[in-house]
């Protein structure tokens, strides 16, 4: 299809549309992806000569697609669920400031180490909906904690709930973890370094900043490592979870440091605030969810006959070859393989259901917990998945109608080559705001990004590493996760307050991003 100022724009009409709903009018993402898709709809049956043939087949793959990410999501939220309900949640965030007294630590336990290790489990705002109340009950300010709670854990969204939107990139574009993780780790695994120091400067000025600075380091370091090492060694699944554990075991060895060093806070107990305040709470037990699921993940990965086993049924569905009436093609292809057994939301499951043993065998859970929790995921799920399911049934329909390589075209040709590795995190941050997530980001843009970066003959596993981790960076900034997180600390209604410092902040690891995007893409490293 020729390329002219009217024809791009007819196939930027979907994203306009969600961006024009979500900032105009308020809409949530489940109602403006659902008329973005419409939209879609209508755009590429009278605008780019889709037939129904061409529609019908790709509903049927953004379901495929979709599917893999919801077994993720449900699972993930399932797990977060069974152990809010049996009080293991609010023990962990209660126990950790009992470490030390020492501020600054303090800080970096709860709005960096803590919040990064719950988005690892599951993430959905989940991790500042816990950790914005533990700092007030610290003595921060409400809005002070929805912002520390945010921008202290946007590095590890990317590789968090079991990897959902590194899973969802890989869906959308084809490509494999080994060739997308090494980048992707690298980009994050830096920013990690900025997300600590905002978040101790925030916490405790630039005094705390100074005195923290060393300790930052150091964790930024070994998480970073860590989550390289298990995201290229196909543990991506695992790779924030890993990272935040090594960072949270490190910290405890800094905290015997002479410059860190200080008397453990008074320990108070949480017991009046959990379902069962008659049954005290073991710390092992309550972390043993978490324990449970870092075993199994890393057990399914590395003991290659188990891995074998659990992967040989899988649920594959070849397409044909699809074209327009303009010519468009995409050629015949098989969809993303699901595993059955082997696939992550059901590692997920396993340890939902071992889980979920212990604590009712601990006393943590009874048969009416049972209901709530499922209630508590349903009701979380079910908006999550309508959410998903349109916006990847929105962006599949972009891409086979040429729509999205129309896009792809536009911004090639009006960008710079030199300039786009810059550019490519910042539409990732963009995907993230409008959307909500990291995930729908890469849904939204990820071949786009795989499109633009093959025309401008830049490497594609460069602008797809800068594309997630600005997704991952920007997810902090979405209004609904905002929105989540204030609604747990009494800021109903001021969340604008609270999203000005997140955005704020929040730009300054995603320009690190985009630096070291271009440094790689100029072959500078």
């Amino acid at each position: 299809m020729p390329l002219n100022f009217l024809t791009w724009l007819l196939a930027l009409l979907p994203v306009l549309t969600i961006i024009i709903l979500m900032f105009a009018f308020n809409w949530g993402g489940t109602r403006a992806g659902a008329l973005g898709w419409i939209v879609a709809v209508v755009v590429a049956v009278l605008a780019f000569g889709t037939g129904w043939r061409l529609l019908a087949y790709a509903q049927v793959k953004s379901i495929l697609l979709s599917t893999d990410v919801l077994l993720i999501i449900w699972t993930a939220l399932l797990l977060y669920n069974i152990a809010n309900q049996a009080g293991a949640i609010r023990i962990i965030g209660e126990r950790l400031p009992t470490l030390t007294s020492d501020r600054v630590m303090q800080v970096l336990l709860v709005s960096w180490l803590l919040v990064s290790f719950i988005q690892g489990m599951g993430g959905f705002g989940v991790p500042i909906a816990v950790c914005a109340p533990i700092l007030v009950a610290m003595g921060f300010s409400p809005l002070q904690a929805v912002v520390m709670a945010a921008l202290g854990h946007g590095w590890g969204v990317n590789f968090g709930s079991m990897a959902t939107a590194f899973q969802a990139l890989m869906a959308v574009t084809g490509l494999p973890a080994e060739t997308l993780a090494p980048l992707t780790a690298l980009f994050l695994g830096a920013a990690s370094l900025p997300s600590g120091m905002i978040v101790a400067y925030l916490g405790t000025g630039w005094q705390g900043l100074k005195k923290g600075f060393p300790a930052i380091i150091i964790l930024s370091l070994v998480m970073g490592v860590t989550q390289y090492f298990l995201a290229t060694n196909n543990l991506y699944i695992l790779a924030t979870t890993g990272a935040a554990m090594a960072g949270m075991l490190v910290c405890l060895f800094l905290l015997r440091l002479p410059m860190y060093h200080a008397a453990p806070a008074p320990e108070h107990t949480a017991e009046s605030s959990l379902a069962h305040p008659e049954k005290p709470r073991s710390f092992l037990v309550s972390v043993s969810a978490y324990v449970i699921l870092v075993v199994i993940g890393f057990f399914v990965s590395l003991v290659k006959p188990v891995n074998q086993l659990l992967n040989q049924v899988r649920l594959n569905t070849q397409f044909p070859a699809l074209s327009t009436s303009l010519g468009w093609q995409t050629p015949a292809e098989a969809g993303r393989a699901i595993s059955i057994f082997g696939h992550p939301g059901m590692i997920l499951l396993y340890a939902c259901l071992i889980s979920y043993g212990i604590y009712r065998y601990a006393g943590y859970l009874n048969s009416n917990d049972t209901k709530q929790i499922l209630g508590k995921v349903y009701k979380s799920g079910i908006t999550a998945s309508l959410a998903v399911i349109s916006m990847v049934s929105m962006a599949t329909i972009m891409n086979h109608s040429g729509m999205i390589n129309l896009l792809a075209r536009g911004i090639s040709e009006s960008v710079s080559r030199a300039l786009y590795p810059a550019v490519a995190p910042f539409l990732g941050v963009l995907g993230a705001f409008i959307t909500g997530s990291n995930n729908n980001s890469n849904v939204l843009f990820g071949v786009l990004q795989m499109e633009t970066a093959r025309l401008l003959d830049l490497p594609i596993p460069l602008i797809l590493a800068a594309q997630t981790a600005g997704g991952s960076l920007g997810s902090i900034m979405s209004p609904a996760k905002v929105i989540v997180g204030c609604s747990t600390v009494g800021l109903v209604g001021k969340e604008a307050g609270a999203l000005r410092k997140i955005i704020l902040f929040g730009l300054i690891p995603v320009a690190l991003v985009a630096i070291l995007s271009t440094i790689f893409a100029l072959g500078l490293i």
